[in-house]
């Protein structure tokens, strides 16, 4: 099973909707907290889901718990609390929601985790990716 994320940051529409049909991607879980920033046109909530559907035909979803919590991204944007100090909370949080319990990871094949940060390396989306991975064998992970 592989499970995709992305970000949207640091691109455009046409590379942004262009590396998700290459990678064949038939769902997108918006895992952001702040669904309606104006950090980019296309990913406010609204505008995205029919993006998706007219470009892609991809289905665009919500899944609030995999997004954390405003005081611990405050926090962090801040540099109250370092990136290891974010993860571990972060993972906390997936754990204390038992978040394998609510997102249905079976029905999560081609599905891609969004999120706004360019990279993985320091989001959330790439936590949520792993958590996912350690709760059911046999995914892999490819960052768009």
């Amino acid at each position: 099973m592989k499970i995709y994320t992305i970000g949207f940051t640091k691109t455009n529409a046409e590379n942004f909707f262009r590396r998700l049909e290459q990678s064949k991607v038939r769902s997108v879980l918006d895992t952001r907290l702040n669904r309606t920033s104006q950090l980019s046109g296309f990913a406010k909530q609204d505008d995205l889901r029919f993006f998706l559907q007219r470009i892609s035909n991809v289905v665009y979803k919500i899944e609030e718990s995999l997004a954390p919590t405003s005081d611990m991204l405050d926090a962090y944007r801040r540099k109250e609390v370092s990136w290891r100090e974010y993860e571990k909370l972060y993972l906390d949080l997936l754990n204390d929601r038992k978040v394998e319990n609510i997102v249905d990871i079976e029905s999560m094949e081609q599905c891609c985790l969004l999120c706004s940060e360019a990279k993985p390396d320091h989001c959330h989306r790439r936590l949520a990716a792993n958590y996912m991975a350690d709760a059911k064998e046999g995914i892999s992970i490819i960052h768009l």
